[in-house]
């Protein structure tokens, strides 16, 4: 079996589960912070991310709901690329209610040892798209 990495943000923000949930599962606002989707909050179902293309990258994020636990625990994976730079890993986002609002922690694991320029990509992509997150929280309703 061959050892992977993981990339952890893990953040205290001050709203309520129920609040980053909606941010975390609706597809209008996965667009916001995240990229263009067609998401749907339903164990098995296939979706796709939808970035801006560059490189030999055609900008698409295959992914699967692997797992639901609303206001808690959402799982998915995010499969992309090709060849050797194929990423195949699992996006896994924790939601635990704090005195500061929610915990929030998010796991993007199965980085191979070689997709280090991947890694890090990722390691700076998640920070940036927190903070966008954050951003949106701030300025909307319930």
């Amino acid at each position: 079996m061959t050892e992977t990495r993981s990339v952890v943000v893990e953040r205290e923000i001050g709203f309520p589960p129920a609040k980053v949930w909606r941010a975390l599962t609706q597809p209008h606002f996965i667009e916001e912070w995240l990229m263009k989707n067609d998401f749907a909050a339903e164990v098995g179902r296939p979706f796709a991310l939808r970035a801006q293309p560059h490189g030999d990258w055609n900008g698409v994020i295959d992914c699967k709901v692997l797992e639901m636990e609303p206001e808690k625990r959402l799982s998915y994976t995010w499969n992309s690329g090709n060849g050797a730079q194929r990423i195949a890993s699992i996006v896994t986002w924790t939601l635990t209610p704090s005195s500061a609002g929610t915990l929030l922690r998010m796991e993007q694991s199965g980085f191979r040892a070689e997709q280090v320029r991947n890694f890090e990509g990722a390691r700076y992509g998640w920070r940036n798209f927190f903070g966008k997150l954050e951003e949106l929280l701030a300025r909307t309703d319930g």
